[in-house]
This record gives C-alpha cells, sequence and structure tokens, in this order.
C-alpha cells in the first residue's frame, strides 16, 4: 500500500524547488522526505490492520506550508496468530504454558486462549496487551483431564470496534495420571454395631512415591494421614456417632483424588433414661433419681449431677435417693456402659425451693412521702426464698402489678391524687408449698407543692420613723409545715426573717423602724417538695414622725421670725431718726398746723410717707409741704370711707 502526496506549485522555470514532504497517520509523524519532485511516495510493504487510520501530508517550500485533507484508510483482516505449548506431556496438577503470537502486528491487542476438552464447553481466558504483540497464559491440569487441544486469536480495537483474527492452529497436550484414584476399604464392614471395632483402609499406585499424601476424613474432621506412602489405616471402637460418610483424598502436587464410602453403625442399645419423683420441691424433701434402658438391664449405670467446671458423681447405680437442700438445685444425668460404649441420659432440671421471707415494702427515694404530680417509685424485697419470686403490688385492695424477678420488684405509680389516702402492700410467693407472704401496709404522705406566695405589710407603703410594722406572708395552697423567708432588695438579697410554720401564713413584727429600712421587700415560701415560691414586691418608705416634723419646722421658722424682728425694729428706729431733723428745719407759720395734723393722725402709716417727703424735698419745702397735706388730707379722707378703717 503507498500513500502518496502530491503538491501543486506555481514558479519560473529557471531554477529547482525543494519540497519537504511530511506525512502523519492519526496525528503521528509516520514518513519525512525532501524532493525536487513536486511528489512523495509513503510505501508500506504488507498492509495491516494497524495501518488503518486518517493519513494528512504536509508541504513546506519557498517558505511557505500547504497541509492536505485528510485521508482515511481501512485494513481489514488481521494476521493468522501462532499458538505454541511449553509441553507436548503433563501430570494431572501440572500445568499447561501457552504462548500466542500475532506476527507484524502493532499493540495494543487482546488475545483470547481457549481449552478444549472432549464432551465439555471449553475454558477461555482473555488477556489484553497494550505493549506486546503476544501473550502467555497457564492452564492447569485437572483430574479427569487426559488429551487436551489448545487454541486462541487475536482481536483489537479500530476506530471504536472488534475486529478479530482467524483461530491460530490447535496445540495437544496428553496429560498423565501421577497416581490413579484410591480405593477406601471398612473392615469387617461398612455395616457394623456399636462397640465392635471398625478399620478403614485406603490405598493408591503411584508414578512417584515423592510428595504423596493420603487424608481420611469425615465431615470435614481429618482423622489419619500419611505422607510418602501408598496404604493409610485407621481404626476405632464404632459408636452411632461414627455412622456416616468417610472421604479418603491423594494429593500430590497440584493433583488431587478422592474415594468416598459411606459407613452405618447399628444401636447396640438406646439411651438411657432419668427419671425424677419430683422436678420441684421444698428443701429438706425426699427425692429419688432413677435410670433405666429400655428393653436392656445388662449395663453399667452411673448418676451425676452437671456442672460447668465437670460433672459431679453421685453413685455408681442406677437410683439414687436424698434429703434436698437448696443447693441441689441443677441439671443431673445418668450414665449407662455396654461393651466398652457409654452413653448419657437427657438432663432432668430439679428445682429445690427454700420459703420466701416476708416482704418489705418502701419508697426508693428513701421517705414515704410524695410530691403532688411526681411519680412514686416502690420497691418489694424478699431477703430470702428460691427465684423466681412472683411480687403482688397492691394499692389499697386492688392489685396495680405484677411481678416476677429473683429477689425483689419496683413499681411506679404515677396516679398520685391529694386526698388519696389508700394504703401500699405487695405479696411475695415462689414454688415453695408454704404459699405467700404479705409486706406490712405502707401509708405515703402526698407533699402538695407550694402555690402562689404573697406579702403584704401593716401600715402599707409608708410608715414612720421608729414605729413597728407587720408583715404578713402568706401562700394559698402547700403542705406543712412550710419554711417562710422574707427578704430586704438591696445590691444583694438581706434575710431579715425566717421561720418555719405548721401554717399557711406567719407574720413578723419590726418594732422599731429606721429610714434605712426603705427599700423593697419580698418573702419565699418553700416546703418538703424543694421548690421555692417567691412573692411578689412591696416598697416600704419609712417618713418622718410627727413631733420630728415639728422640731424641724421650729428650727427652721424662729431664726426666720427673729431676722424679721430684727429687720423691723431697725426699720422703724431709722424713721424716727429721720423725723426728728424735719420739724426743726420747718417755718414757724406752719408750726401749728403740722402739729395739729400730727396730734390729729398720731398713729397713721401715712405721717411717716409725708415726713419722709418733706425731708427729701428740703428745697422746696413750701411745695412739698402743700403736696403732702393733700396727700394727707386724700389718704384721710380714704380711711375713713373704708369701712375697716380706725
Amino acid at each position: 500500500m503507498s500513500i502518496v502526496c502530491h503538491a501543486d506549485i506555481s514558479k519560473s522555470t529557471d531554477f529547482q524547488l525543494k519540497h519537504n514532504f511530511t506525512i502523519f497517520k492519526d496525528g503521528k509523524l509516520v514518513f519525512m522526505t525532501v524532493s525536487n519532485k513536486g511528489d512523495a511516495q509513503y510505501e508500506i510493504p504488507m498492509a495491516r490492520s494497524s495501518d488503518t487510520g486518517e493519513y494528512e501530508c504536509t508541504v513546506e517550500a519557498g517558505g511557505k506550508t500547504k497541509s492536505s485533507n485528510s485521508l482515511h484508510v481501512w485494513v481489514t483482516g488481521m494476521t493468522k496468530p501462532i499458538l505454541t505449548a511449553e509441553k507436548k506431556e503433563v501430570l494431572e496438577g501440572e500445568v499447561v504454558k501457552l504462548r500466542c503470537e500475532l506476527p507484524e502486528e502493532v499493540p495494543p491487542l487482546y488475545f483470547l486462549f481457549r481449552k478444549i476438552k472432549m464432551n465439555s464447553t471449553p475454558k477461555e481466558k482473555l488477556v489484553f496487551e497494550p505493549y506486546r504483540n503476544f501473550s502467555v497464559v497457564e492452564f492447569s491440569v485437572e483430574e479427569g483431564d487426559n488429551i487436551l487441544q489448545f487454541d486462541c486469536f487475536g482481536r483489537r480495537n479500530v476506530k471504536l470496534e472488534f475486529e478479530s483474527s482467524e483461530y491460530s492452529n490447535k496445540t495437544l497436550v496428553t496429560v498423565r495420571e501421577p497416581f490413579i484414584k484410591p480405593t477406601l476399604n471398612a473392615k469387617p464392614s461398612s455395616n457394623i454395631t456399636e462397640g465392635d471395632r471398625i478399620q478403614f483402609e485406603c490405598s493408591t499406585v503411584v508414578a512417584r512415591m515423592r510428595d504423596i499424601e493420603i487424608i481420611l476424613q469425615k465431615n470435614r474432621t481429618i482423622l489419619n494421614s500419611v505422607r510418602d506412602e501408598k496404604l493409610l489405616k485407621y481404626s476405632a471402637v464404632a459408636t452411632l456417632e461414627d455412622s456416616g460418610e468417610y472421604l479418603c483424598k491423594v494429593e500430590q502436587g497440584r493433583a488431587s483424588k478422592t474415594t468416598k464410602l459411606n459407613v452405618v453403625v447399628s444401636e447396640l442399645f438406646p439411651k438411657p433414661i432419668l427419671a425424677a419423683s419430683m422436678s420441684k420441691l421444698d428443701e429438706n424433701k425426699e427425692l429419688t433419681l432413677s435410670c433405666s434402658i429400655s428393653g436392656f438391664r445388662k449395663a453399667n449405670f452411673s448418676i451425676l449431677r452437671k456442672n460447668s467446671n465437670g460433672d459431679i458423681w453421685l453413685k455408681n447405680s442406677r437410683n439414687l435417693t436424698m434429703r434436698v437442700n437448696v443447693n441441689d438445685t441443677g441439671s443431673y444425668i445418668c450414665k449407662a456402659e455396654v461393651k466398652g460404649i457409654v452413653k448419657e441420659s437427657r438432663p432432668v432440671r430439679i428445682n429445690v425451693y427454700a420459703p420466701v421471707s416476708k416482704p418489705t415494702l418502701s419508697v426508693v427515694s428513701g421517705l414515704p412521702e410524695v410530691v403532688l404530680g411526681k411519680p412514686l417509685r416502690l420497691i418489694c424485697r424478699s431477703v430470702m426464698g428460691t427465684p423466681p419470686i412472683t411480687f403482688t403490688f397492691y394499692k389499697g385492695n386492688e392489685v396495680k402489678k405484677v411481678v416476677i424477678n429473683d429477689t425483689y420488684a419496683t413499681f411506679l405509680d404515677e396516679n398520685i391524687r391529694p386526698n388519696d389516702r389508700r394504703g401500699y402492700k405487695c405479696d411475695a410467693r415462689n414454688n415453695h408449698s408454704s404459699g405467700m407472704k404479705t409486706s406490712n401496709i405502707l401509708n405515703v404522705t402526698v407533699i402538695v407543692p407550694i402555690r402562689n406566695a404573697s406579702l403584704g405589710s401593716i401600715p402599707y407603703g409608708e410608715v414612720e420613723d421608729g414605729s413597728e410594722i407587720a408583715f404578713l406572708c402568706s401562700v394559698k395552697e402547700g403542705s406543712w409545715p412550710i419554711h417562710f423567708r422574707i427578704f430586704r432588695k438591696t445590691d444583694h438579697d438581706v434575710l431579715l426573717y425566717e421561720k418555719s410554720e405548721n401554717a399557711d401564713r406567719v407574720v413578723w413584727h419590726k418594732e422599731a423602724m429606721k429610714r434605712q429600712d426603705t427599700g423593697t421587700y419580698y418573702c419565699m415560701a418553700s416546703n418538703r417538695a424543694n421548690v421555692d415560691v417567691k412573692s411578689h414586691p412591696i416598697t416600704i418608705s419609712v417618713i418622718l414622725a410627727a413631733w420630728q416634723k415639728g422640731i424641724i419646722a421650729a428650727f427652721v421658722l424662729i431664726p426666720i421670725a427673729g431676722a424679721v424682728t430684727l429687720t423691723l425694729w431697725w426699720f422703724l428706729c431709722k424713721k424716727k431718726k429721720a423725723k426728728g431733723p424735719s420739724m426743726e428745719m420747718s417755718g414757724s407759720a406752719l408750726a401749728t398746723n403740722l402739729t395739729s395734723e400730727k396730734l390729729t393722725r398720731q398713729h397713721n402709716d401715712g405721717d411717716y410717707y409725708t415726713g419722709s417727703s418733706y425731708i427729701e424735698d428740703s428745697e422746696n419745702h413750701m411745695k412739698s409741704t402743700d403736696e403732702s397735706n393733700d396727700s394727707v388730707e386724700n389718704r384721710h379722707s380714704r380711711i375713713q370711707g373704708h369701712p375697716d378703717a380706725t
């Protein structure tokens, strides 16, 4: 097959142009040449399927480059593979090594090998070879293989499709047995009676003795084995358990052959039966155990008690009578021996019961009380008595719960009512004939939690300094005794009073309140329900007493009254001093008039204003006096007109 690349280039005829040809297959360089001609040819002497692909050429000339369109080439078919075997003759258990080659094919390749045996489906092995055109595999030679044929073929992936070669030549391999199938015999017979001795013999014929092993097994348990010998022997006294299928296996290397034999062992005598006079009985009672074999009397009997550390022998006899106690509780068996065959009976369970003691009923938490709204857990104990013990709980005469346990049982009562006065009790009984025992009646106190605490005071809100105040802390509901506490809130709460009372309220008298006692107060109440209930706070203000207010008023008003009196006295003195000089400065013509007016209005406040006016206007005293006279006369007429004037 030839891939031809042609370049069509226009040029002058007076010079030679060199062409650089490059051919690619599937993007990989496969051919390069330089030519003066316009054609280049890539020769493939013998086309193979590996030459299938996309071809493309590139031409470079005179500094210019051009590429062709791609050309798809499909080469169908593959070369016939060649198969060779390492050996033409092998033993069972060995392997056949095969080599399959696809000459002149290019990887990656797939190889499929086949092992062909007469009258059976061929076994196949598929191998992928990414880097070579051949592959090697091994086939094991199994028991029953004698003449084997092998072949192979190749396969490759072309454009997501598989293309396969034809089958290779067939290679013939001959198989020889390293040893014959073993023979297994039982003596005296494969049907035997228990107590008789049975012997097994397993033999084979081998080509070579080295590394041969004979194994005798039953139910995957190896009974005996020998190496580098042709014969295995094994003997034992037959028992019923020896019935079954036995297998003799011969192995050498990878080769293995087996033979099976079924053995039946007949029963010499049946298993003994152990019977008890009673399976449940009171302590100090008499127990009789008897061992027997149906239809068979000549046997050696023994009676034993089962124990985890080994059975405890009691007596070599078919009968045993004893007075029992609680420690004799357990499982008993008997054994019978005939001709060396020992058989064991099925165990018989014996339970010895001690009577239950009078049970005690108590509250799990300790005290016989319960908080309303919470469940009550009771426990009933019986310190003596063989378990299992049946406990029955009662509330009043009503059965509430039945429990089967060893030494105690519990009961949870979630229906607690505040006025429920029914007592609790429990019964205990087991399988002892004495019957049941009853506990004392347990009366449980129902504690009602505190509800709605409140705080009040007399007087309320305000109290005089030094006076007494009474605080009343009360609750709406709660079981007695109730613990009351009264606090005053500051930067931290201060406990002022606490007391426990069999009442729903408490009164605290505080005799002498002080100014620093002003603040916010609250109380808390609790009982055995262990829940603190807090009241709403109240505010108490300590105010001044009446006598304290009088003293303060006196201390404030006396200085004020003194200051006012002193000011008035000073003012009157000043007026008197101002009136004397004014009369000395008066003219003689007015003296008589002024004297007359003064006598007439001696107690009138207007006299002081008139005189003052006269003094202050001394330069024109005549005018001032006249004006003063007008003023005085007018004022006098006004006072007289007032009905209250004096």
